[in-house]
């Protein structure tokens, strides 16, 4: 059986990064809000700032080390899979994810360690520094991956000599069209990802009667901020989304499910897709939606797939049903969010279980909406692994073979299945144990210091904990 390469190459990386990318975005948003409470702390002097402080950052450990273990194949997947494009782009690429290194790894790993071991051994104000620097690097990291990332999607400021591209500005490199909506649009996620957990887990504690004003306390505070960034992640994405038309029409096209350029074009709910067909079996829609939407005019024009040959159209299908998942996450976070101030209005907040019961499922969404908006964005540039510049086909190491990439996937999958189920098993632990009594005369002993980050957490990962009470 013929398998083919490029297809299973690009199914191989895609399923190392989506599992990869849900533990960064997340521990971006929890490094911040990590430092916040420990700087409530310093500021008010309130330990019950500093016990969830504490416990998140119990949480933010764990997260952080599935995801540096999830991540470290990536690079591998380089050499062994895209051989041709490190040839290409290596001129570009590698100094961006070198200076990656150089000023976000090395500043999260200095203080790391103080954040997770420093506490009771550094002052509660050097403690708070050090989570802020981990929070810092975090965003630091985000800001190199998605100068990248955007070069690949919108790329200037370079030259192709022989074959390989040369770069003739840097500043046009790593400001691309593309990167501030980017770069601005996964911000947001990363905070409404680690808000929405806050919030489910909080409301988990709130059911069952833990730590209750704790807990209050965490779910108040992340609402108010959900409440402001819920609405403006979606005034950004429309932002981003006239950028695409602009410097990726056909990436726009595929998300609208666009085949004719037109005018008056409707705002699909549902369709059914059909590249053969070169239209929709069925639409369902709202007339002249699309147009108002991305020409701010429901008479404007919106370019459709037709423009280009069939061959170097995106998977339609998989990036129109993406983006709608997308956007259904996006709108039920923003009615979360009105929801909650409606009722802590009410005075039910705290007390209302359908809604906590909400928040608890809730948790998910962000993490949904990433990795469709993820989907969105990489499958919508298709066949181009550099818009306009180098396809897949030319991306692709020559002498690799579909059943090597076949074999290799099924180790991924079954090595990352390993990892997801023993970190999210001891992620639930950690969550049930539950915030600790802190002892500010708690002794230091030698013997008893961590030796790696997830021993912060205090948690075995068997056995019980006084998690079981609950």
């Amino acid at each position: 059986m013929a398998l083919d390469p490029i297809l299973l190459s690009r199914l191989q990386f895609a399923f190392v990064v989506s599992f990869h990318a849900i533990f960064p975005v997340f521990t971006i948003g929890l490094a911040s809000y990590v430092a916040v409470l420990q700087g409530l702390y310093v500021a008010t002097g309130n330990a019950v700032w500093d016990r969830l402080g504490y416990f998140w950052t119990k949480i933010f450990a764990v997260v952080f080390g599935i995801g540096v273990v999830s991540g470290i194949v990536m690079a591998f997947q380089f050499g062994t899979n895209w051989s041709n494009f490190v040839r290409f782009a290596a001129n570009i690429i590698g100094p961006l994810l070198s200076y990656e290194v150089i000023t976000a790894f090395f500043l999260e790993a200095g203080f790391l360690g103080v954040l997770l071991f420093g506490r009771h051994r550094v002052s509660p104000s050097v403690h708070f520094f050090a989570a802020l620097m981990v929070a810092v690097g975090t965003f630091i990291s985000a800001f190199w991956i998605l100068v990248s990332n955007s070069w690949m999607q919108t790329p200037q400021g370079f030259e192709i000599r022989e074959g390989v591209a040369h770069v003739t500005s840097w500043m046009e490199a790593m400001f691309t069209p593309s990167f501030p909506y980017r770069f601005a649009h996964m911000a947001l996620a990363a905070f409404l990802t680690g808000g929405f957990v806050v919030c489910g887990v909080s409301a988990w504690f709130l059911i069952r009667g833990r730590d209750v004003e704790a807990h209050r306390r965490a779910l108040s505070m992340t609402l108010w901020l959900l409440l402001i960034l819920a609405p403006l992640q979606a005034f950004v994405g429309d932002e981003h989304g006239l950028d695409t038309l602009e410097h990726q029409p056909m990436k726009v096209a595929a998300m609208e499910g666009n085949w004719d350029t037109q005018s008056n074009v409707p705002l699909l709910l549902f369709a059914l897709p059909d590249r053969e067909l070169q239209a929709n079996r069925m639409e369902i829609g709202i007339p002249n939606g699309a147009s108002l939407i991305l020409r701010h005019d429901p008479n404007g024009v919106v370019p459709g797939l037709k423009e280009i040959p069939e061959s170097q159209q995106p998977p339609v299908w998989m990036v129109f049903y993406s983006f709608r998942v997308m956007v259904a996450m996006g709108l039920l976070m923003i009615a979360f969010a009105l929801a909650g101030l409606f009722l802590r209005k009410g005075g039910r907040l705290y007390t209302s279980r359908f809604y906590l019961r909400g928040l608890q499922f809730m948790s998910l969404a962000p993490f949904l909406a990433v990795l469709s908006g993820w989907f969105v964005t990489e499958i919508g540039r298709s066949p181009w692994l550099v818009y306009n510049v180098l396809s897949y086909k030319d991306a692709v190491t020559p002498s690799l073979s579909g059943w090597m990439v076949l074999v290799t996937l099924i180790g991924y999958i079954t090595v990352y299945a390993v990892i997801f189920v023993s970190g999210v098993y001891y992620l639930f632990k950690v969550i049930r144990q539950g915030l600790d009594e802190l002892d500010p005369d708690e002794e230091i002993h030698d013997a008893d210091r961590p030796a790696r980050p997830l021993s912060a957490t205090h948690v075995p990962f068997d056995g019980h904990t006084s998690a079981s009470r609950s």
